[in-house]
Parts: C-alpha cells; sequence; structure tokens
C-alpha cells in the first residue's frame, strides 16, 4: 500500500467510547434494594487496606453529572454494565423496579445526550444468595436464573438499547478464585469446580444469545474476551508450541465455545488429562451451536512471554503451578511466563505492546470473522493531582496513542472494526488497588480511605482524547 493511501482518519461510522463496569463505578450498593454480590463481598474483605464498592465512584448518586461530562468528552458510545443484584437481588427471585428505574434513567440520558449505550450483563458481579443456594456457577440452575435475568433486561431496555455483551472476559474471570467463589485447599478439586462453572457459563451465554434472537429487534451481541498474545522466549520448538497453547488456554478455547459451540479437541484432551471433564446434558449441544454472534468485543492490556514448562517427579501434566499471579498461572506439561525484557512495563508489571494489539485483531479475524470492538484499552497509573487540581497524565496518553494507531494498522491489514471503547471513562475502583491504581479521563477527589469533596476533574488525558474523537482519530 503507497503511504498515501493509508487511512488518514477513522470511518465515519466508528464509535468513540470509554467503558466502565457496575460494581467498580456505581456504589450505592445497598441502596434501594440493591443485594450484595461476589465482587461486594470480595471487596469488604480487603476494607482494612484499600477502598471497597460501597463508594467506589459514586456513579450511582452522580450519574447525571457524569453523563454529562461523557457528553463534553464527546463519548459516542458508553459501554457499561448492569448490576444482576441491582435487577433482582437474590438472583433468581423478585425484580426490583428501582433498579430497573435507575438504569432506564442512565440509559434515557445517555440517548438524550447522543450517546450510544452498550451493555454488558454481567461484569464480575454474581449475586451473592446465588452462591449460598447453589454455590454459584457450579450448577446449572445459575446458568437459567441468568437467562431469565438477560430476558428482564432485555425485555426492560432493548427497545431502547441494541448493542449487548453478555459475560465481561469470562475466560480471564474463571481463572481467578475468588471471582468465581472457589474456596478449596485441593488443587483438583478447584479445578475440576473451575471446567464445571466455566461450562455452566458458557451454556448461559449461548441461552441468553437465544433469547437476544427472539426479544430484540435489529440488535447485535457478543462475547467479550480477556486477549492473549505470546510470544515464545526462543525458537525452540517447545518454546513456540508453549506460547501457542498459552493463547490457546487463556483465550482462543472460549472463542471456538463461543463462536463454534464446542471446545476445541486440545483443550477436551486436557480436561480428560486431568479428569475433570465438566457434566452436562443431551439438550445442551443444540443450545451451544444454535448461539450465533454479531462481534467480538476485545479487552487487551498487555502480552507474554513464554517457555515451555516440563512436568517433573512432582507433578502431574495439566496441573497449575502455585504463582500469586491467578490470571497468567503456568501449566506443567504446557507452558510457563517469563519477563519479556524487550519490552517497558507499567508501574503495575503489565508490559506494553501496542503491536500486540495489531497481532491480537489480525489473529481473532483470521480465525473467526467477526467485526470487534476494543471494549477495554488503558493504563493503570498512580495519578497525580497538583496543587492547581490538574493531572498531567501524558504517559496514559502515550499508552492510548500507540494502541490506537495499532487499530488504524490493524484495519489497513483488512480487520473490520466498529468501535474504540478504552478502560476507563473516569477512574474506578480496582479490584486489588483500589483507587491507587487509576485509569480514568476524569479524576475522582478520592483515595482509598478518605471520600474527600468526591470532585470530578478532568485530566489532560480528558482534553486529548476529546481531540481524537472530534477529528476521527486523525490528531492522535
Amino acid at each position: 500500500m503507497d503511504i498515501q493511501d493509508k487511512i488518514k482518519k477513522f470511518p465515519e461510522n466508528f464509535l468513540w467510547g470509554a467503558s466502565s463496569s457496575a460494581f467498580q463505578i456505581e456504589g450505592g450498593w445497598n441502596q434501594d434494594g440493591k443485594g450484595k454480590t461476589v465482587a461486594d463481598f470480595n471487596s469488604f474483605k480487603r476494607s482494612d487496606k484499600q477502598a471497597d464498592s460501597k463508594v467506589a465512584s459514586d456513579f450511582y448518586n452522580n450519574w447525571k453529572a457524569d453523563i454529562d461530562l461523557m457528553s463534553e468528552l464527546g463519548l459516542q458510545l458508553y459501554r457499561f454494565s448492569i448490576s444482576w443484584a441491582r435487577i433482582i437481588p437474590t438472583g433468581d427471585g423478585e425484580i426490583n423496579e428501582n433498579g430497573i428505574k435507575f438504569y432506564d434513567q442512565v440509559i434515557d440520558y445517555l440517548l438524550e445526550k447522543g450517546i450510544m449505550p452498550f451493555i454488558t450483563l454481567y461484569h464480575f458481579d454474581l449475586p451473592y444468595a446465588l452462591v449460598e443456594k447453589y454455590n454459584g456457577w457450579e450448577d446449572r440452575e445459575c446458568a437459567f436464573a441468568f437467562e431469565r435475568y438477560a430476558k428482564i433486561c432485555f425485555e426492560r431496555f432493548g427497545t431502547k438499547v441494541k448493542n449487548w455483551q453478555v459475560h465481561n472476559e469470562q475466560n480471564l474471570m474463571v481463572r481467578v478464585d475468588e471471582r468465581m467463589n472457589i474456596d478449596v485447599a485441593d488443587k483438583w478439586e478447584a479445578d475440576r469446580m473451575r471446567a464445571q462453572m466455566d461450562y455452566h457459563m458458557f451454556l448461559a451465554h449461548a441461552l441468553t444469545v437465544k433469547v437476544f434472537r427472539k426479544v430484540v429487534e435489529n440488535g447485535k451481541i457478543g462475547p467479550a474476551v480477556s486477549s492473549t498474545c505470546s510470544y515464545p522466549a526462543s525458537s525452540k520448538p517447545e518454546d513456540v508450541w508453549a506460547a501457542k497453547m498459552n493463547d490457546c488456554f487463556k483465550t482462543e478455547y472460549a472463542l471456538d465455545m463461543h463462536v463454534y459451540g464446542e471446545y476445541p479437541k486440545y483443550y477436551m484432551r486436557y480436561l480428560k488429562e486431568r479428569n475433570i471433564v465438566p457434566k452436562t446434558e443431551a439438550i445442551d449441544k443444540d443450545i451451544l451451536k444454535g448461539a450465533t454472534n454479531d462481534f467480538i468485543a476485545v479487552n487487551y492490556y498487555r502480552t507474554l512471554c513464554i517457555e515451555h514448562l516440563p512436568v517433573d517427579e512432582s507433578h502431574v501434566l495439566g496441573e497449575r503451578e502455585s504463582i500469586m499471579n491467578q490470571v497468567d498461572f503456568d501449566q506443567y506439561g504446557y507452558f510457563r511466563h517469563i519477563k519479556n525484557e524487550n519490552l517497558k512495563a507499567s508501574e503495575y508489571g503489565a508490559q506494553i505492546d501496542p503491536s500486540g494489539l495489531r497481532l491480537v485483531l489480525n489473529r481473532y479475524y483470521e480465525k473467526y470473522r467477526l467485526p470487534m470492538i476494543i471494549a477495554e484499552n488503558g493504563l493503570g497509573a498512580h495519578d497525580v493531582l497538583t496543587e492547581d487540581k490538574k493531572v498531567h497524565d501524558g504517559y496514559r496518553i502515550d499508552y492510548l496513542r500507540d494502541h490506537i494507531e495499532a487499530c488504524r494498522l490493524a484495519m489497513e491489514d483488512g480487520v473490520e472494526m466498529w468501535g474504540y471503547s478504552p478502560w476507563s471513562v473516569m477512574d474506578i475502583l480496582s479490584s486489588h488497588q483500589g483507587f491507587k491504581k487509576r485509569y480514568g479521563f476524569v479524576y475522582i477527589n478520592r483515595d482509598d480511605f478518605d471520600l474527600k469533596d468526591m470532585k470530578r476533574i478532568k485530566k489532560d488525558s480528558f482534553y486529548w482524547y476529546q481531540k481524537v474523537i472530534q477529528t476521527h482519530g486523525e490528531e492522535i
């Protein structure tokens, strides 16, 4: 392609947005009838160490002013999640009309401001009552409870909201024990539970997509995955294979389930090796095969570097290695993570690699042939509020600029994309770093143990992204 032919602007129908999730932004954790969630439960356990979800960014009590800020920023799309426990406090019981009213108000005001609502039905916040009743996703009844919840949302909001995601990052969520309420000492039992829960979430996803087709006219729905791009540590064949398997085990097995309705053979082999094949029923095959998705939402933050991890005398094939990071676990007979010395990392350890985003987008489009949107992409950092009440986050601007350019290049490669919605619209509660780790275009003036005035302060990145949107990506 001649340099003169390169895309100078993104297409006119390309949507510029920003993202958040309910438990990380709303607060109001028990206001107006909302029930407790798994995210609340885990957050409260750390209340002595960091901020919890009781207030978060207090969007619940400031939604109108916050949407005004989104409008000023120029957002064309706002990707946010609905709290299942705000709609159905017990997960499978009575509907909380106050919860319906809240989201109705948010949706209506977004539309009034010309911002497209893009809703995630489930972002790490299972109603805690379903943990007590079913142990959450371990019981297939949880899948049917989710189907009912989704149907209620589609019926109440589907005439106004046409773009939906089902689960946020199921493939990542299932790797983190506390998010799945897995609390057992035995590693095999934990992985057996994990595999069963994962399967029931796939079943819930398929059931939801099928209901969506019946209820929401002219709508689009798809999965949101935590993308994985793994580089081999060397040119040794076993390292190349290990890097591929890391991508497959962490992400692509899940996309195969969403798109094709069945586990790939390498993943079934692993489940059989560990003797953790989930229980299924005869009707499931038709449910899983009959759910078609309209797009893939891609969450991207960093790449990984992988070497082969052989089995030794004290471990079995496929067993997890006990490491602190559950998300990037090592697995005997398959893969081990090492530091990539060729990349710089954020202060919180994520290796920064815009080229990896281009690789991920190309890979997924080549394999699945579905249009994509970036639903999360951002830099978590310890932002500093200056004495004159400003936040100079040039490091975030550099990060986002390079990743937007990677999207542009991927589109030149032939990838079909319809939007970019970085994480996050404003500072939100980080699951393990509270308000020490910030992602937003808008600074929330609070810290972990002092709510201060909760004032919203536009960062330098706010004004930069505003210009990006105004010029449709020409001025980055």
